[in-house]
């Protein structure tokens, strides 16, 4: 069983940048790829960016691209996301969570998700 914490969220100005941290518990963090989802007011939960479980592949939506890199740090049980030029429509709450694998937005299990962290983009 993996519990998630994420951390880092807040408001910022457009063309900032925020650095979002998952802390993950238990033992077997490094056997999951791992994903960060975003769900603005009114929409669907989307898919972020996904990492794979040695951080060697990685997964991009195209409107982050460029802006967004995702990465792990498996002896600290924790996966980041560096938001740079951060845009209005960046803003939402971000959950990370346990996925199948590093492209993929299928989460496993209902109690893999992250309680989310809030992300405010001013234009």
């Amino acid at each position: 069983q993996v519990q998630l914490v994420e951390s880092g969220g807040g408001l910022v100005q457009g063309g900032g940048s925020l650095r979002l941290s998952c802390a993950a518990s238990g033992r077997t963090f490094s056997s999951y790829a791992m994903g960060w989802f975003r769900q603005a007011p009114g929409k669907e939960r989307e898919f972020v960016a996904g990492i794979s479980i040695s951080g060697g592949s990685t997964y991009y939506t195209d409107s982050v691209k460029g802006r967004f890199t995702i990465s792990r740090d498996n002896a600290k049980n924790t996966v980041y996301m560096q938001m740079n030029s951060l845009k209005p429509e960046d803003t939402a709450v971000y959950y990370c969570a346990v996925t199948l694998s590093y492209s993929s937005k299928r989460v496993p299990r209902d109690d893999y998700w992250g309680q989310g962290t809030q992300v405010t983009v001013s234009s």
